[in-house]
């Protein structure tokens, strides 16, 4: 069972401010930090860390080959993860005292994975495989077409949002997550309630609110409440959960179960500043979780 996932690669540039910016103004940043980020990258050392097999399909610059290696340092198979002529993508990410967070996003090398590069990745998947996908790379639809010929369950955030995007990829998805803003957005776009989006599982995520599962076919729910913690940076959180849920199903949990270790994972990590480098391994998260108990 393995992991794949075509994801971002970025240099998160971290600015600590009192508050965040507005518009016209100038602020100066009380600290800068630079780290490894992405929502793809996060996502696959958040699922490497929980102890899933997973291989990263991306894209960097050449400025950008420490990326690849904090990847590998975290368990994640990078062979597929080219280097480029392209800049590396990064982010400008300004997080105020409370936690909060503004982003700009350059896409970089990220915008230049092939289709040829996905189906060489994609060669050896299975059905007892996952594929995870987000908008941060292009060529998602035809990853996901690749990976479902070949059996493979298809894993799509709808982030950052797009909403023709998203659209266009419900018949080739297994699982859509999306969180409450961009629930209601497909919603809108739709012209249909969320409860009538036609995808085979649906999870929502609502931060401190928690998460609930959604099985298209049955009708179910499956919620998970958040964990309680003070925050210090939510950089990350979503796909700490995410990476974190799509390991424990990877390695047979329930869904109740995986949810509610994905959120663990996440309650740690918004504790630390950082997205990639601040995702739990698999023994904080049991640890977290055996302290909670049944709470």
């Amino acid at each position: 069972m393995a992991i794949y996932n075509l994801g971002s690669i970025n240099m998160d540039h971290f600015y600590e401010v009192d508050h965040l910016p507005v518009s016209g103004e100038t602020l100066a940043s009380l600290s800068y930090r630079v780290g490894l980020g992405g929502k793809g990258a996060n996502q696959s050392i958040a699922a490497a860390l929980s102890g899933a097999q997973v291989r990263h399909i991306g894209a960097i610059g050449a400025e950008g080959e420490w990326c690849k290696a904090r990847l590998s340092d975290a368990g994640v198979d990078t062979d597929h993860v080219v280097i480029l002529s392209t800049a590396t993508g990064h982010a400008n990410i300004c997080v105020d005292t409370a936690g909060e967070n503004l982003i700009i996003l350059y896409s970089g090398a990220n915008a230049q994975i092939s289709e040829a590069q996905i189906d060489k990745a994609l060669r050896e998947a299975g059905s007892d495989d996952y594929l995870v996908l987000q908008n941060e790379t292009g060529l998602t639809f035809e990853a996901a077409q690749m990976a479902r010929a070949r059996g493979a369950f298809v894993v799509y955030s709808a982030a950052p949002f797009d909403a023709t995007r998203a659209i266009q990829m419900l018949p080739v998805v297994d699982l859509l997550v999306v969180n409450e803003v961009e629930a209601q957005q497909l919603s809108k776009a739709l012209g249909t309630a969320i409860e009538d989006i036609d995808v085979p599982n649906l999870l929502i995520t609502r931060g401190s609110n928690g998460a609930e599962w959604r099985v298209g076919a049955t009708g179910e729910r499956i919620s998970v409440d958040a964990f309680t913690v003070d925050p210090v940076d939510t950089t990350g959180a979503g796909d700490c959960f995410i990476g974190n849920t799509v390991a424990a199903l990877d390695q047979g949990m329930t869904i109740a179960d995986a949810m509610r270790f994905g959120a663990a994972a996440s309650a740690i990590q918004v504790t630390r500043h950082g997205t990639a480098d601040a995702m739990p391994s698999r023994a904080e998260v049991e640890a977290f979780l055996a302290e909670k108990g049944s709470d």
